[in-house]
């Protein structure tokens, strides 16, 4: 099943650009939202779709994105008329209500995704389980597999756009137009950390809260290099932006994944460069390396007609779960 961009949209920032504004939304789903008290005493919020004790895919979102994230959202509908149920984990704060810790949520943050795992599997030891992961979602997907080897029993997972290698794909964005997608993340990110910070201070945990303060003025912040040495690495207890990048970079975790394992890459994605592409010996033999000329950055729009477009993802996708006995 090869993928190939329409006449109307053959460049990567097209692809890239064009589902994350003009998507319309999937159709309406019977969505059942649950909160998880964390270890940490926090929280997630998990969007469920379906009923029964159908098949169940773990869903895991992109940077600044959700359970309402349109790829998120378009997987649940077609995984709902296949007949299977759907989790589409919100990372933390990323609900639509701050998470009670300073602590947010990064590239290799697989606590919580284990976590869900974990609940899930002693409520319904028997039932077939899936996961798809979308760019850090994605990255978040591989590393928790190569981590855990054969301790998780997963039919299927598929990883979309996955930032293999962090620093490389930090300096990609600090390159040419791809300095939009940088900058207008990097003004949701310091969004998303003076909500918290407001949260906090307004339900009286000003302990978290001076965690935050403590990273100081990010209005100079211009980079993912600065941002990521900033905040993400002192909220989580990694010793700079070095020591993020290496320990969190998940394509040195896929030769240890035991799972049947799709990882869909576009050779134009211009949030990285071919460099992130693994090489044969890199991969364990559950994972399979797709590598499409196009689709830009979870893109992949196809069809003929602009006013009606489809989405290749949400064809290859079920199709390669469904290949590995997923019923």
């Amino acid at each position: 099943m090869t993928y190939q961009p329409p006449w109307w949209l053959k460049t990567a920032h097209l692809q890239t650009v064009y589902p994350a504004l003009l998507r319309k939304p999937a159709i309406t789903l019977n969505i059942r939202r649950e909160r998880l008290t964390t270890p940490d005493n926090d929280f997630i919020d998990i969007d469920f779709c379906g009923e029964g004790r159908s098949p169940l895919v773990i869903l895991l979102h992109g940077l600044t994105g959700s359970s309402q994230s349109g790829y998120i959202k378009g997987l649940q509908s077609v995984f709902w008329q296949q007949g299977w149920r759907s989790a589409a984990l919100n990372f933390r704060g990323c609900s639509g209500e701050p998470n009670q810790l300073a602590r947010c949520y990064h590239s290799g943050d697989t606590e919580d995704i284990d976590f869900l795992y974990r609940i899930l599997r002693q409520r319904e030891p028997e039932t077939p389980l899936a996961a798809v992961g979308f760019s850090l979602g994605g990255n978040v997907l591989l590393k928790w597999l190569g981590e855990q080897c054969s301790n998780v029993t997963l039919s299927a997972a598929v990883a979309v756009s996955v930032p293999l290698v962090l620093n490389i794909c930090a300096t990609k964005l600090d390159s040419g137009f791809s300095k939009i997608y940088r900058d207008r993340l990097l003004v949701e990110l310091k969004e998303y950390l003076d909500t918290k910070l407001n949260y906090l201070i307004g339900i009286g945990h000003h302990e978290e809260a001076d965690k935050i303060q403590r990273l100081g003025d990010l209005s100079s912040v211009k980079s993912f290099w600065q941002y990521d040495d900033r905040v993400v690495a002192r909220l989580h207890g990694f010793e700079d932006v070095h020591d993020y990048y290496r320990r969190s970079s998940s394509k040195q975790y896929l030769k240890a994944i035991r799972v049947p394992t799709l990882l869909i890459q576009a050779f134009d994605d211009p949030f990285m460069t071919p460099a992130v592409l693994p090489t044969p010996d890199e991969l364990s033999p559950n994972v399979i390396l797709e590598v499409t000329p196009g689709g830009g950055h979870v893109g992949f729009v196809e069809g003929r007609n602009p006013l009606k477009p489809k989405y290749w993802l949400e064809r290859r996708i079920p199709r390669f779960i469904a290949e590995q006995g997923f019923s």
